[in-house]
């Protein structure tokens, strides 16, 4: 009977307790945001009929569990343990950013490469602006006879060559100083005619592009004329291949870099090799297989005049060195148009005639004792020839003289730079006092110092 007892009493607090957890607590298992099996024992308050407001509002209340999970998964990307997909979506938004550091730093290259182009052009030009500086000072520091003070006077004791662009200033004295003028351009520059007494580094322009470039013609016309081009016109003749007719046009230097020609004129006559060159407003070529020299009119782009070099050497026969088929060589300095050549008759020697830039007429002729086949290439500067003595050689020699004024020669040694090994084209501006040459797909140009005998530089 105790026993029974025992048992009803308990079995009385069980059911007691069981009662009063129902009424009190409950238990609750559901899973969380993540997934995760999650167990809540929730027990009324037994002092409190209801609760104050809740600070978080029925709407908020997911955004905390919200939180955590977008905390999660931030981590797994960062640490890449998703199974690399956060790897893969990181590389596939790095490309543009790959793309655009890439472009960013091939500008600043660029800007790198055209600042220090820049810098060397000023560094040249505060050196040449000394020299000139002091020849200014030491040309105002000579006695000078004053002689010929009349207008006519002037006029008739000009060197020849010399137009009416040449002005002498009233407060120098007449010791044959001028400065030039043109319609187009004052160069401050110039200070009359000399022998050549240095050539700077070359400086590139502009690199071809195809096989075509690995050697042509590209220049300025030191004396343009007409409304449509000016002494900034760039013009460019891609002298490799069988039927070369193409003559591009660019607006300007900045233009002729970036490969932008404003113009392209069809020659009526094939071209041969390098030999061309542009003065007054007219391209002067030699034809293809033949002795005929050509001047094509910029202006109404056509062929002008035509007329044979007599007895000149063509297509082989005397050309430079370095070959190409340059046997007539057209030249343009302070005197006018020039042809450089040869004939039988010299034996290969090199001949230089003055020509009549309008008919193409022979004016006058000099015959050298410098064979042209020996040589590399050749330029006219004031009158007197100059030739390179290597194409190839990285420092080489402007060798040989001839001035016709005096008609002598002689060896000479001014230092000479191939930066890219295969110079095939010399001209020489003289409204710019620079060379222009093609040095294997390179277009580049060299400052030059001109001086007189007993003198510095001019």
């Amino acid at each position: 009977m105790r026993l029974q007892a025992s048992l009803l009493c308990l079995s009385c607090l069980i059911l007691s307790s069981q009662s009063q957890v129902e009424e009190k607590g409950s238990l609750r298992r559901s899973n969380d945001p993540t997934g995760r099996c999650h167990y809540t024992f929730t027990v009324a308050s037994p002092v409190e009929s209801s609760c104050p407001e809740s600070s978080m509002k029925p709407e908020n209340e997911g955004v905390l569990p919200r939180l955590t999970l977008l905390e999660s998964m931030v981590s797994r990307l960062i640490a890449g343990g998703d199974g690399g997909s956060g790897r893969q979506m990181g590389s596939k938004g790095e490309e543009p950013l790959q793309e655009a550091y890439a472009q960013v730093t091939s500008e600043r290259n660029q800007l790198q490469q055209d600042k220090d182009r820049l810098t060397r052009q000023i560094q040249d030009l505060q050196k040449r602006l000394g020299e000139l500086s002091q020849e200014a000072e030491n040309l105002r520091q000579t006695p000078c006879k004053q002689t010929h003070t009349s207008g006519a006077g002037q006029r008739e004791n000009r060197p020849a060559g010399a137009d009416s662009n040449l002005v002498a200033p009233s407060n120098w004295p007449s010791c044959g100083v001028m400065l030039h003028f043109n319609a187009f351009q004052w160069n401050p520059f110039f200070l009359g005619c000399g022998e050549l007494l240095s050539v700077g580094d070359p400086v590139m322009h502009k690199k071809a592009d195809s096989i075509t470039g690995k050697y042509g013609v590209w220049l300025q016309d030191p004396e343009p004329r007409g409304p449509h081009y000016t002494n900034k016109t760039v013009w460019r003749i891609d002298a490799v291949g069988k039927d070369v007719r193409q003559l591009f046009a660019y607006e300007d230097m900045d233009q002729f870099s970036r490969g932008f020609p404003m113009k392209v004129l069809i020659l009526p006559e094939p071209v041969e090799s390098t030999g061309a060159t542009m003065y007054r407003g007219s391209l002067y070529y030699q034809r293809k297989r033949s002795r005929s020299l050509i001047r094509y009119d910029l202006a109404s782009e056509s062929l002008a005049t035509r007329l044979e070099l007599p007895h000149a050497g063509f297509h082989g026969q005397y050309p430079y060195s370095w070959g190409g088929y340059t046997d007539i060589d057209l030249a343009v300095d302070e005197q006018g148009l020039w042809a450089i050549y040869s004939t039988s008759k010299a034996k290969g020697a090199i001949v230089i005639s003055q020509l009549d830039p309008k008919s193409l007429e022979v004016k006058k002729s000099w015959e050298t004792n410098i064979r042209k086949n020996t040589v590399a290439n050749a330029f006219m500067v004031c009158g007197r020839l100059y030739t390179v003595a290597s194409y190839t050689a990285p420092n080489t020699t402007v060798n040989f003289m001839f001035d016709t004024a005096t008609s002598t020669g002689r060896a000479v040694a001014v230092p000479f730079k191939n930066k890219y090994r295969y110079n095939s084209m010399m001209d020489y501006n003289h409204a710019q006092r620079k060379l222009y040459a093609w040095d294997n797909f390179h277009m580049v140009t060299y400052n030059i110092r001109l001086g007189r005998a007993g003198r510095g530089s001019s």
